[in-house]
């Protein structure tokens, strides 16, 4: 890590260098095995599905698509239309990634406010937390892949910058910056499904972060190092499904 780097203290957290590299590797095995290692496009769109109907169901919504007729639950109808959203979001994401936030706002909350000039306006008290978490995304940090993504997904958790679909909006932008850090190029891996399973130590570690205390911040990027490797996992089981 260069000195000055906004991160560097972080990855010298106990513990965070190694379960980084350990997730980084899971994760790349994936992207070597099997179908993926040819394709990968029938992993990515059930992952995609996957880490949606997860994320709204951290939310305490009943993640289950219905066989027949529309989603009618406006935050898992949000969340799909985020994940159907985010191939076209990643060019934003990767050189203006509060432009993307904005639109990943309005494709989360669209059913869930009904002041249509509130979606994709964060609260101004917030603006310069997202402002300097823009810069880490853009090139700011040399942090390994996984420290940053946890770190937009904690800070945009804390921030709850949105006021509605906040935490649709931190998971979609954990799994944008996955994709742009070449962590997960082609988006295979859930780790949204471990915050579902481990949904109480999900919250207590994104508090936890939030506190800004260093066991704290440690604790919750270790949970996502761990999320990472269950998200491989699953997809693993994907692709061993497709073949």
């Amino acid at each position: 890590m260069s000195d000055g780097d906004p991160l560097g203290p972080l990855v010298e957290l106990d513990g965070v260098a190694e379960a980084a590299k350990s997730a980084q590797d899971a994760v790349f095995a994936v992207h070597r095995y099997g179908v993926n290692l040819r394709e990968g496009s029938a992993t990515a769109a059930e992952a995609s599905v996957r880490a949606a109907r997860a994320s709204a169901g951290v939310e305490g919504v009943d993640p289950e698509i219905p066989d027949e007729g529309e989603v009618s639950d406006p935050v898992l109808a949000g969340a799909l239309r985020v994940a159907k959203a985010t191939e076209s979001l990643l060019p934003t994401w990767r050189r203006a990634p509060l432009q993307a936030l904005a639109r990943i706002h309005v494709l989360a909350a669209a059913d869930l406010t009904s002041d249509p000039d509130a979606l994709g306006r964060p609260d101004p008290a917030a603006a310069p937390r997202i402002e300097l978490l823009g810069q880490l995304v853009t090139g700011g940090t040399k942090a390994p892949a996984p420290v940053l993504t946890a770190v937009v997904h904690g800070e945009l958790l804390a921030l709850r910058a949105f006021g509605t679909a906040d935490g649709v909006v931190a998971r979609a932008a954990a799994r944008l910056t996955m994709v742009a850090t070449g962590l997960d190029p082609k988006a295979l891996t859930v780790p949204e499904v471990a915050c579902f399973r481990r949904q109480q130590r999900y919250l207590e570690t994104a508090e936890a972060f939030a506190s800004g205390d260093p066991d704290g911040v440690r604790d919750w990027l270790l949970f996502c190092c761990a999320a990472f490797e269950a998200g491989a996992r699953e997809a693993q089981s994907i692709a061993d499904a497709a073949a």
